[in-house]
């Protein structure tokens, strides 16, 4: 089995040192998460092992001949290139490989006694079948469409795509030239629940090894076969996926703090005794005691390092109806996203909003902020309810001021006043000064959470609060609102923040909303049951019609057997035309059970007692591969069979 290794990397910017000899081992079949808090250079750590950024000591080996794909965030793409261009590239090594097996194949006609060229065709047609070679349209066409993509957007230039949309680019180019190796930075950014759940599909069936930074939870729970904790410039590596994370986790703090206790009780012994017998008759034992002592290697508990302070000030009661949407129409442009969408909240709901991208949810937010118009209908807030927004692009912040400028300017703190509630949001020291155009992702979403705080709200309006956020912070603003005590509504794509928080889930889709009184985990269950339900009544359709098939075959031999006078109809059964069409018919109704029957696998595989046990889930692959194979098939078929 392949694998690369990470040696005692170390990596340091001046005097600040980021990690310091690291080491790790990432074989094929392996999906690794590797998770740490904002700034402690996981994607530094990525950037060293692709050649990005040098490494100051260490070794990073991989075998010759085999590939990584890269997934970065920050991206850059050539003005003129078109997203068809852009996949067509991504496909070189198997163009190449495919050069090399014909090149081998006219070696071997004029050497055909050759056990070298024999080998090394053998090892190309290996390498070539696993790059997907003999199916690379087909599997292009699968991730495209699987992250999103039309066949309108093929040919446009991938400059006219938005920000989210490259980043999907830029996974899709990943994903077709089916690497050895996967690294990924954040590939859950801008994905919509649907296709989160198609990548969590894809990479569950990938057969090389995969090394993933991301702060998406459910993600990791769904995909990693273990977890790389960066933590203090080191790494722990644990088995399992990010839920067994956190009870080894916890389980060796627990077991480090006692084993700390315990020594500590012993050296205060220790030293006790020391202090007691060092100048008597037993000066000679303590002198060995101290010896012993000099020799004990401390254990030092791990620091948990600097966090957040998060909690919102006791709320102010409001009426009962806290927001009513009344018939509510509206869009932007011409485009129409909603039509006659009614919803009541009540005091002390805590409902979160999903739906696919641009299904209008964001601006069914500023809508009800009073940011954007709608067509018809009402809007109505409910007495003495006071509107906190978080907004997902962060409107509420001014840019040109300095951090400590928009909490001085908003609140009328003193210096010494902003100084306090900024250090408990982690703004410290010189941090304070700096502009707001130019913090993080993650510090800007900070600072607008901190205004939140401030003012008090006792209704929540919550867009993609948890982007950019690290995943001790997302625990704690779990916390404050499960605390908070008023009303929110949330947006959100982070699926184990939803189970946490939401006690209704409302799905945006198709213009229309629907409801559920429960968290994601119940939102997804119900909807498995109507999958599934689909899927058996598809099943059985199928069965019926090739039943019914099989019925009117049976009565056309027996009706052939017997001598006719007219035979116009049986000249025409024997005509070609009428043989293609029964063909096209009977593989369509063999695609219609194939795509039923890879549902069901799917299904069957996003179960989490499947999850959890190894050899279902690399039966349930197979069978879905195999599956997949089929259909891809089929369709050959039916395309060669209608032309």
């Amino acid at each position: 089995m392949g694998s690369i290794r990470v040696q005692k990397l170390t990596k340091s910017f001046g005097i600040h040192t980021v990690f310091q000899n690291v080491s790790f081992e990432l074989h094929r079949g392996e999906r690794i998460g590797l998770i740490g808090a904002n700034g402690v250079g996981k994607s530094t750590l990525l950037k060293c092992l692709m050649g990005e950024e040098e490494y100051d000591a260490g070794a990073f080996v991989i075998s010759e001949g085999e590939t990584i794909g890269y997934l970065q965030q920050n991206i850059t793409f050539d003005a003129a290139v078109t997203l068809r261009q852009t996949i067509s590239d991504a496909w070189q090594d198997v163009l190449r490989c495919e050069i090399q097996l014909k090149e081998t194949e006219q070696a071997m006609q004029h050497h055909p006694d050759s056990q070298e060229l024999m080998n090394r065709y053998s090892r190309l047609q290996e390498r070539f079948e696993w790059l997907g070679g003999y199916e690379y349209e087909a599997m292009s066409r699968k991730i495209i469409h699987g992250l999103g993509f039309a066949e309108a957007d093929m040919d446009r230039p991938v400059q006219s795509f938005s920000g989210g949309q490259k980043t999907r680019i830029n996974l899709a180019k990943a994903l077709v030239c089916r690497p050895d190796y996967l690294f990924l930075d954040e590939p859950t950014n801008h994905l919509d629940m649907e296709m989160l759940e198609w990548l969590e599909s894809y990479l569950l069936s990938y057969g090389g090894g995969i090394l993933i930074v991301s702060h998406d939870r459910y993600f990791l729970d769904k995909v990693t076969t273990g977890i790389l904790e960066m933590e203090n410039g080191s790494i722990t590596k644990y088995k399992g996926n990010y839920s067994h994370y956190v009870q080894q986790r916890n389980q060796r703090r627990k077991a480090m703090e006692s084993a700390y206790e315990k020594q500590q009780e012993q050296i205060k012994a220790t030293e006790e005794y020391i202090r007691k017998y060092k100048a008597g008759i037993k000066s000679k034992q303590a002198r060995g005691r101290q010896s012993q002592l000099d020799r004990v290697e401390r254990i030092e508990l791990i620091s948990e390092g600097t966090s957040l302070h998060f909690a919102f000030k006791p709320v102010e009661e409001c009426g009962q109806k806290v927001l009513v949407l009344d018939d509510i129409c509206g869009g932007y442009g011409d485009k129409q996203l909603f039509n006659h969408l009614s919803l009541l909240l009540r005091r002390g709901e805590s409902a979160a909003l999903i739906g696919p991208n641009g299904a209008g949810k964001t601006t069914l937010f500023q809508m009800i902020m009073g940011e954007k118009e709608f067509d018809s209908g009402h809007i109505t807030l409910g007495s003495r309810v006071h509107v906190g927004y978080f907004a997902q692009e962060h409107t509420e912040l001014h840019g040109t001021w300095s951090v400590m400028e928009e909490i001085m300017n908003e609140f009328s703190y003193s210096e010494e006043d902003a100084r306090s509630v900024l250090g408990g949001f982690l703004f410290r020291g010189d941090d304070v000064y700096k502009h707001i155009d130019t913090l993080s992702g993650g510090e800007q979403a900070r600072l607008a959470l901190l205004k939140l705080f401030l003012h008090g709200p006792n209704f929540l309006i919550l867009d993609e609060p948890t982007n950019h956020l690290d995943i001790p912070t997302r625990e704690i603003l779990e916390q404050a609102l499960i605390d908070f005590g008023g009303t929110y509504l949330v947006v959100s794509h982070d699926r184990y923040f939803l189970d946490k928080i939401a006690g209704r889930m409302l799905v945006l889709e198709n213009k229309k909303l629907k409801e559920y009184l429960g968290n994601y985990t119940y939102y997804r269950e119900k909807e498995r049951e109507k999958e599934e339900l689909a899927v058996q009544e598809l099943l059985g359709k199928t069965d019926t019609t090739h039943k019914k098939e099989d019925a009117i075959l049976s009565a056309a031999k027996d009706k052939e057997k017997t001598p006719k006078k007219n035979n116009t109809e049986a000249t025409i059964r024997k005509t070609p035309l009428y043989g293609a069409a029964k063909k096209i018919e009977n593989i369509e109704m063999k695609i219609a059970e194939l795509e039923a029957t890879l549902k069901m696998y799917d299904f069957q595989m996003n179960l989490s007692e499947n999850q959890t046990n190894a050899e279902k889930m690399i039966t349930l692959t197979e069978q879905y591969e195999d599956t997949q194979k089929k259909l891809d098939e089929a369709y050959e078929k039916w395309e060669t069979l209608s032309e």
